[in-house]
């Protein structure tokens, strides 16, 4: 997750002043990493990330944007989850930033999407949405076939109002529900750079798109390798296979051969996996590709109807699977 930790790490540091950006940010990363608990009565809110420049980002963000004092608390990793974990908490004042952030509504209700405010706002506060829930739960994968940038959703309104955000920016994002679980994916390369560059995180789109290019110029020679090994494997087979065939026609005609055509022939035999370009080459005088091919066309021809005339296994004959599969 290298990748992911990069991302974040740059976004934590990105340098945000307008006010409805950054609370359009705050609202997505309370959303899609955080709770509402009810502790002696007392709304708390519970946010926890992955990264202590998260946390610190949005301790930074809830105080100045909102005036709220909030606690870090660190959770070291254990069992299935390595690493530590960062709750930001928000004790005093959470049922106040809860309705200011919009996950309560004006009559005290739980909302589960994403409040009016943000999903009507401008493509700014898109970003900021995106933004924010890819610090909450986002993750990015290697380029490659199985890229993908997805982000883990609280439910499947969160995920249709981070759907409509990457929409607003021209940006095509699916939501999928997997086991039980909500996410919103990009699995499209050029999309996922797009969305890194809407989001602030240049730097790490250098990084990613760097090894995409690397893993693209890999995949392509690759092809071309196995493409190159498939036709000479190719070639070989026809050659040894034709090598066979004339064998057989030099068997069938036996002194009724023309010469020139019994000289092309014993080059075929005697060099069976060469090409017809470095039989011409081998002949004594040289000959073309053509010319060689013609005259080992015309004594197989020749053998043939003489075989068919004789009633006798013409040169195919000679020609087994083996030799196909080698």
């Amino acid at each position: 997750m290298a990748l992911t930790g990069s991302v974040k790490e740059e976004l934590s540091r990105l340098d945000i002043k307008k006010s409805s950006v950054r609370k359009a940010e705050v609202s997505a990363m309370l959303r899609f990493a955080g709770g509402l608990h009810i502790i002696s009565g007392r709304i708390v809110i519970e946010a926890e990330v992955d990264l202590a420049s998260t946390a610190r980002r949005l301790r930074a963000a809830i105080a100045e944007v909102y005036g709220h004092q909030s606690e870090i608390i660190v959770v070291s990793g254990g069992g299935l989850r390595r690493g530590s974990r960062y709750v930001v908490r928000v004790v005093r004042d959470g049922e106040a930033l809860a309705r200011q952030t919009g996950l309560l509504d004006g009559r005290g209700r739980p909302v589960r999407g994403l409040p009016s405010a943000v999903v009507n706002g401008s493509a700014s506060d898109a970003e900021a949405v995106w933004r924010g829930a890819f610090l909450a739960h986002g993750s990015l994968t290697e380029p490659g076939r199985s890229s993908s940038l997805e982000v883990t959703c609280p439910g499947p309104e969160s995920a249709l109002a981070l759907v409509g955000a990457a929409r607003r920016l021209g940006i095509q994002a699916k939501a999928r529900e997997v086991r039980g679980v909500d996410r919103v994916v990009i699995r499209d390369g050029d999309t996922i750079a797009a969305l890194l560059t809407r989001m602030g995180a240049h730097d790490a789109l250098m990084v990613w798109e760097e090894r995409r290019m690397r893993k693209e110029v890999r995949a392509t020679a690759n092809r071309l390798a196995n493409f190159d090994d498939a036709n000479l494997r190719r070639s070989a087979q026809a050659a040894v296979a034709a090598g066979a065939r004339v064998d057989r026609a030099l068997e069938i005609l036996g002194d009724d051969v023309p010469d020139h055509l019994k000289y092309a022939g014993e080059l075929r035999v005697a060099h069976k996996q060469a090409s017809l370009d470095e039989l011409g080459r081998l002949a004594d005088p040289p000959m073309t590709k053509d010319a060689i091919a013609g005259r080992i066309r015309r004594l197989l021809a020749m053998a043939d109807k003489r075989a068919g005339d004789l009633g006798i296994p013409g040169t195919e004959a000679n020609v087994t699977p083996e030799m196909m599969d080698e």
